[in-house]
């Protein structure tokens, strides 16, 4: 074994440095994180407010025309040539 005298061994300066940037990183990152997840929570409340507001039947609500879903009803009875219906009722998927 030699001597090695007084070497210091440790990160260094470099090794500070290279830390303070993954935590100043780390910040942002976490404060991006907590910004977009405030945002999806309004998101959230504002999409289950609508939600009831259609389900009761009040004005504020998504506005429609009017018009049920084409695949909710159809004018052709069922059986009919221009009935795309499955005997049990469904209408194929396309």
């Amino acid at each position: 074994m030699s001597g090695g005298g007084n070497l210091p061994i440790g990160p260094g300066i470099w090794g500070f440095i290279a830390f303070f940037v993954l935590a100043v990183a780390l910040w942002f990152l976490v404060r991006n994180m907590n910004n977009r997840l405030r945002r999806m929570a309004y998101r959230d409340r504002d999409r289950a407010e609508q939600f009831v507001a259609d389900a009761d039947g009040t004005p504020g609500g998504r506005a429609t025309d009017g018009n049920p879903e084409p695949d909710a009803t159809s004018d052709v009875p069922p059986g009919e040539p221009g009935d795309d219906r499955h005997p049990n009722g469904e209408v194929p998927r396309p």
